[in-house]
């Protein structure tokens, strides 16, 4: 698993319990232990990438206002493949 889902995996974590498509994404990554970010991102439903692209929009602004440049380059990363 590359960077990028790593922090993925641990953003949408916090999530889970709350949103039951980031549940389902979480366990979608933990599952399929996937090689590349595109490799990910093209098993993707349109229901999840919709929630992924709310989602990254709140993560990487809330690591820029952390001044997180790693975290916000590597979601950021993610958030180009969805489109």
């Amino acid at each position: 698993m590359g960077y990028a889902l790593k922090y993925l995996y641990e953003s949408i974590s916090n999530y889970i319990e709350e949103e039951p498509l980031s549940e389902t994404i979480y366990q979608k990554i933990e599952q399929n232990k996937y090689e590349t970010e595109e490799e990910f991102i093209e098993d993707l439903q349109e229901n999840e990438i919709e929630h992924l692209d709310m989602l990254l929009e709140r993560e990487i602004s809330y690591a820029q206002m952390a001044d997180d440049d790693v975290r916000v380059k590597e979601l950021h990363g993610i958030y180009e493949l969805l489109f």
